[in-house]
């Protein structure tokens, strides 16, 4: 190994090397393209590192002066690429290396005059690497060694074609390191296509891949997956958690809850500008913030340090983003937990994806308050300062505190000051859910009480609960279903804490504002299952009887009492003669006539609205035996409007004509338009 390396590498703590750095620095490959698959965390950043240092310096322990870069690692992400840039510098800060930075987000303009003043190494995005080559700020003639860091992410995000340009603007003699968590096919492709000969370095095995990261599966209720995740957080009190959901609308809203409790939080997602997420990062490094909410985004190459937890908020869409997420903890030998909330309707889903990723989880409950309490407690006698010695100000101060108070009154407010500090717990939904029953002691005999808030009101067990213990002077192991109805709560509480409770409401029975409580109505003291509600049986509808003899399906009506029968769609009815036309062969003297007319008369028609005829009220006819008549222009005149069928008076209830919009054209090739009546009529506009 060069000398300025080993030198940097100790002064890092680096006293023996993992396997996938020891196998990617071997001598023997010094020279080869390499396509090499190891799992997260393993060191991948300073294995390349140590990789490519005997191509690019040769049997020197030094760098000449900056000038055409030399070396070009491309990463998928913006935080993975910044923390290949730190990663490389000082390990190669002894050599006296150049890296230079170019990614996404940040000020291109500064990058080209960073390029311009020389550079050994060049860390980037594909799109900003690609930009600068595009733009002739970033030269590859001189480049030895291409790395290709997260190969398979980059191909997901849409990067081939980036890759492929950069590759192919890269010169033949060139190295090309592939360096990714998995092969897929299209990684194979690529390797054959743009690498000579690459040797396979396969430095991740399934038994080793989760020896360091214990993976749990939170069964929760489908409303209480915030609240487990707000318990996790309390009862691991990890230094650096992360917590990943799968949109950005996921990580707001839990980045708001763990703040409103108390707990120092950062947001990471694709919606924040590069400064941002630069700043969120050195947050959790400083130790200024402990929970980091996040998407995918940072799933890839993120190492934040003394990170012992990783919750799942939201599963994983596949195995890989599984593995991706939980490689945050569990790194360079690190303990780490890896946690992921199921919800009762999704444990297939998830025992499918654990199965598929081969990994063993533990499934588990979500701490309840009374465990995080004890957790607490357990954290504080186990408190460093207990065995510390006091300085001369702490002593005195002691001293005049034996002398206030008693030892066990300093102790208990010891004790409360130390809970001050901390979130309160959130209360889960304990009942009913498959896999968090609680074992306990038979019930015994049992009765219930009515509470008149329901589904209605939103009621939830886990905030009757608590009121029921406080307004109603009950422990926890005095109360047993807690059933929500509709409009009202069952609860089940102790034949021998009923009475207690009844008398320590009072008459009106008030819990609290408008909740009020009563003894269910003829409940036996020692039964264990819920009065059923009064409208919880539905009322049988009332059955008509059935007729003795079923009327028709039609009966018959006096040919007066007819309905017209409606004109056939898109045909025009034919003209009924006038007063003077004969009748159509093969019919018969009219309904709504007693006789024939002589000739040359008219029907009187009537004076008064209620004799006149009602016009039919739909296209099918109004009531029975109602028509309506065109007025009359005297003997001879001819009848108006479209000719109608047989049987039919033209006017209202032809619908041929009452359908019609206004200059639709007819059969005939004219257009219809509202009748013209003499002088009334107004002359058509030519043009």
């Amino acid at each position: 190994m060069i000398t300025t390396l080993s030198e940097a590498l100790a002064e890092r703590g680096f006293d023996t090397l993992t396997d996938v750095q020891t196998a990617v620095s071997a001598p023997e490959l010094a020279d080869a393209d390499l396509l090499v698959s190891a799992q997260t965390g393993s060191g991948k950043t300073v294995g390349f590192g140590l990789a490519i240092a005997q191509t690019l310096m040769g049997e020197t322990d030094r760098l000449g002066p900056a000038a055409a870069p030399l070396a070009l690692v491309v990463a998928p992400t913006r935080e993975l690429a910044l923390q290949v840039e730190r990663e490389l510098t000082w390990l190669y800060a002894k050599a006296g290396a150049r890296v230079v930075p170019c990614i996404g987000g940040m000020d291109a303009r500064q990058e080209r005059r960073a390029l311009d003043h020389g550079a050994h190494i060049v860390v980037g995005t594909p799109g900003r690497l690609r930009d600068h080559i595009t733009r002739g700020a970033l030269e590859l003639t001189d480049i030895r060694a291409v790395v290709l860091d997260e190969a398979d992410e980059m191909l997901d995000l849409g990067f081939r074609e980036d890759l492929e340009f950069m590759l192919a603007a890269a010169p033949e003699t060139r190295r090309t390191l592939m360096f990714s968590a998995t092969v897929p096919p299209a990684i194979a492709e690529m390797a054959k296509a743009f690498q000579r000969d690459a040797v396979r370095v396969n430095t991740g095995s399934g038994a080793r891949q989760h020896a360091d990261i214990a993976y749990q599966a939170v069964q929760v209720a489908p409303q209480d997956g915030e609240n487990a995740i707000i318990n996790l957080l309390r009862f691991h009190d990890a230094p650096t958690a992360i917590v990943f959901a799968n949109t950005r609308a996921a990580v707001a809203r839990l980045t708001a809850r763990i703040s409103n409790r108390g707990l120092s939080v950062v947001s990471l997602s694709g919606e924040l500008s590069q400064d941002e997420r630069g700043h969120a990062l050195q947050a959790m490094r400083d130790g200024r913030a402990r929970v980091c909410v996040a998407t995918d985004v940072a799933a890839r190459g993120i190492d934040l340090p003394n990170l012992a937890l990783v919750i799942h908020a939201d599963l994983p869409t596949n195995t890989e983003a599984l593995l991706h997420r939980s490689g945050r903890t569990g790194r360079a030998g690190r303990k780490g937990i890896s946690a992921l909330i199921v919800p009762d309707k999704a444990s297939k889903k998830a025992a499918r994806l654990l199965k598929w990723a081969k990994i063993e989880a533990e499934w588990v409950t979500a701490p309840d308050a009374d465990e995080i309490l004890r957790k607490d407690e357990q954290r504080l006698l186990d408190d460093p300062a207990w065995s510390e010695e006091p300085t001369e100000d702490e002593a005195a101060f002691a001293a005049t505190l034996m002398e206030m108070h008693d030892p066990a009154r300093i102790a208990v407010a010891c004790l409360k000051l130390y809970r001050a500090r901390l979130s309160a717990p959130e209360e889960l939904n304990t009942r009913g859910a498959p896999g968090k029953e609680v074992d306990r002691a038979p019930f015994g005999p049992s009765a219930w009480v009515v509470l008149s808030v329901g589904r209605d009101k939103n009621a939830e067990p886990r905030w009757l609960l608590p009121l029921l213990c406080r307004a109603g002077g009950l422990e926890k192991s005095q109360i047993g279903k807690i059933r929500v109805e509709a409009k009202e709560t069952q609860v089940e509480l102790t034949a021998a804490a009923l009475p207690g409770f009844l008398e320590r409401l009072g008459a009106g029975g008030v819990l609290e504002g408008d909740v009020t409580a009563k003894a269910a109505d003829g409940a036996d003291q020692s039964r264990s299952e819920a009065p059923k509600p009064r409208s919880a049986a539905p009322r049988p509808a009332p059955q008509r009887p059935a007729p003795e003899h079923p009327a028709p399906m039609q009966t018959a009506r006096p040919k007066s009492q007819e309905e017209p029968r409606p004109p056939k769609a898109g045909k025009p009815t034919a003209p009924r003669p006038g007063p003077k036309g004969p009748r159509p062969e093969g019919k018969g003297p009219r309904a709504d006539s007693k006789g024939p007319r002589p000739e040359g008369t008219e029907r009187p028609r009537p004076n008064t609205a209620d004799e006149r005829p009602k016009r039919a009220a739909s296209k099918h006819g109004g009531a029975p035996g109602a028509s309506s008549r065109p007025k009359s222009a005297g003997p001879g005149a001819k009848p108006k409007g479209p000719p109608s069928k047989p049987g039919l008076r033209a006017g209202a209830s032809d619908t041929s004509k009452r359908m019609e919009r206004p200059g639709k054209p007819r059969p005939g090739g004219k257009k219809s338009g509202p009748p013209q009546r003499g002088g009334d009529a107004k002359p058509r506009r030519k043009g």
